[in-house]
């Protein structure tokens, strides 16, 4: 994720009760990850959100705000029944993500200690911090959920501190309801942040009165954020044979902005990379006709990637031509920026580093 908003069609931690209408002002605004919780609706209401936020193209969220392990299992049960994209929350990772392991949702569960209805995040910075570290270190644990401004200290410092511990995404959530509090979670280096119930309540300044209005000033801030955030960003790399040296000199001329950002890359076109730019850090997969091109459409398909740079000559026939439509299919369905030269590759870069 880089540095993305999430709307939760959510007041008070329920989901709220016209949610479902809601969504088609939330696509009017623009925003393209949604979603709600496990309490305020019954399940089949809970099934047509998610169906409509897939239809729409929109990335789905199921929030857990349950408390007992009994009610946080059935949450992750109907997580994987509604087939969202991601499921957040939850104190149990151990127990649901035996739930969840063999279904592609992505896992984020809370960071810390949680109380309450609303829910409170409670404890030490350095508990927190090492909730996170151990939480990251779980396999089917694909990034964290932080109520930041649920918790009664520093709180800039907690989430600088927790992102630096997990070493995955962490999302921001709990009462973000300003624009100092939005720049604040993308300088500590989230990955991303909720809001539902400011945006309801139309706490936002905002060009004009309504949902679609708050959701669109909401986006205008997250574009401000994510030019101020320190989370590293995952770019895939990958050139044709007759692109390569042309691949080469867009890293080298951009090495300093892709310094501590993650890059992965088919095996040829890494080892390169790491030849001309041993400072960055590199994943190599396989080689493209070896299903590199499909390790990095997996990974686009997970939402795992936050670009593509594919330096692509349509001059001479390739044989991963199928590869690249390939590639590029999944990331118009999954809505991953593409670039396949370098003036599009600059123009992703200007835009995410």
């Amino acid at each position: 994720m880089a540095f993305d908003f999430i709307l939760m069609l959510t007041e008070n931690d329920r989901t709220i009760p016209d949610a479902r209408a809601r969504i088609d002002e939330a696509l009017e605004g623009g925003v393209r990850h949604i979603g709600f919780k496990d309490v305020g609706l019954p399940l089949p209401e809970l099934r047509g959100l998610a169906d409509a936020i897939r239809v729409a193209g929109a990335r789905s969220y199921l929030e857990v705000v349950s408390l007992d392990e009994d009610s946080e299992l059935a949450s992750a049960r109907a997580a994987v029944g509604l087939d969202v994209d991601c499921l957040l929350g939850g104190t149990r990772p151990e127990a649901v993500s035996r739930v969840t392991r063999d279904h592609p949702l992505r896992y984020y569960p809370f960071a810390g200690a949680i109380t309450g209805h609303p829910s409170v995040l409670q404890g030490p910075p350095a508990a927190i911090a090492d909730s996170a570290r151990r939480l990251a270190d779980l396999e089917h644990v694909h990034g964290l959920d932080l109520l930041a401004y649920r918790f009664a200290g520093d709180v800039p410092a907690l989430m600088a501190l927790v992102c630096k511990a997990a070493r995955k995404p962490v999302i921001m959530a709990g009462s973000i309801d300003s624009e100092d509090r939005i720049l604040a979670t993308a300088k500590a280096g989230a990955a991303g942040f909720t809001v539902g119930t400011a945006a309801l309540a139309e706490a936002f300044p905002a060009e004009m009165p309504g949902f679609a209005a708050q959701v669109r000033a909401i986006l205008a801030l997250t574009e401000q954020g994510r030019a101020q955030s320190t989370a590293p960003r995952n770019i895939a790399l990958v050139a044709h044979d007759t692109r390569k040296s042309h691949l080469r000199a867009w890293v080298t001329r951009h090495a300093s902005a892709l310094q501590g950002h993650r890059l992965i890359c088919t095996g040829g076109t890494g080892r390169m990379i790491s030849d001309a730019a041993p400072g960055l850090s590199v994943r190599r997969l396989q080689r493209g006709s070896r299903g590199g091109d499909q390790q990095l459409g997996a990974l686009i398909a997970t939402g795992e990637l936050d670009a593509v740079i594919f330096f692509a000559d349509p001059t001479v026939p390739h044989g991963g031509d199928a590869d690249l439509q390939a590639l590029t299919r999944l990331s118009v369905l999954h809505d991953t920026p593409l670039a396949l030269g370098p003036s599009a590759a600059d123009m992703i870069r200007a835009a995410l580093l």
